[in-house]
């Protein structure tokens, strides 16, 4: 089992990490409700494993009445996990979270289903999900994605991609996604409407040179045969 105290000065290194406005110890220990949130987790998981579900349960929701934040006891959470602002972040039971996590305000670690299963995501290691964001069902964020604000996830994300829009779409993959920077997220509906108009575009010029090519007074009239006479007449008019 890890070192108490080790846990303490780690979870205080990463919110110097994760958050630049970060400035001083005590400022950290005093007003970081994200930070508040996950030491009171912690205590409330303790309980949940060992069957007192009913204390764990009163722990987060007084962890819920201080901070703002919901987080079921029965959530597994990693390593150097990190809410930052935190208002309004949901959790749910059966969510997994690994090392390395970043999750901003308002995210939504949901459910989809009412049966006792599992039901929430598995979030991989070095995850960033943006503020607003919505992550629902028993899917898996793979390691190193980025979710950006305001998505709605309801299909696995492969890892070191980036994931935009409603319903979430994997924008960028195959190559690692460093930071989350909105103003440069791609947008896939864009590009895909852009894809479409070039097309169009380049069949209206092949249309143009087809039409300057065929001019109405070039356009070849229709080949017409004539009608052979009918032997007797043409002898009866000799006649």
């Amino acid at each position: 089992m890890a070192n108490p105290f080790a846990i303490f000065r780690e979870d205080l290194r990463t919110v110097f990490d994760e958050d630049p406005a970060a400035r001083s110890t005590l400022e950290v220990l005093f007003c970081y409700p994200g930070l508040h949130a996950l030491w009171l987790h912690r205590v409330a998981h303790f309980l949940w494993r060992h069957r007192m579900r009913l204390a764990g349960r009163m722990i987060s929701h007084v962890n819920r009445f201080a901070t703002g934040i919901e987080i079921h006891p029965g959530a597994t959470i990693g390593r150097r996990f990190f809410i930052d602002h935190g208002m309004g972040v949901v959790i749910g039971e059966t969510t997994e979270i690994g090392d390395n996590v970043l999750l901003y305000q308002g995210v939504v670690l949901g459910g989809t289903s009412h049966e006792k299963r599992k039901r929430h995501p598995t979030i991989g290691n070095n995850v960033v999900v943006g503020a607003g964001a919505t992550v629902l069902g028993a899917i898996t964020i793979g390691d190193g994605a980025r979710i950006g604000a305001g998505s709605v996830v309801v299909q696995p994300v492969p890892p070191d991609s980036v994931v935009v829009g409603v319903p979430g779409r994997v924008a960028e993959a195959e190559k690692p996604a460093l930071a989350l920077e909105h103003g440069t997220l791609p947008d896939p509906v864009k590009e895909a409407i852009e894809h479409v108009l070039q097309n169009e575009q380049q069949l209206a010029e092949r249309l143009q040179r087809l039409e300057e090519i065929l001019k109405p007074g070039d356009t070849p009239r229709p080949h017409t045969t004539k009608k052979a006479r009918n032997p007797k007449r043409q002898h009866m008019a000799q006649g």
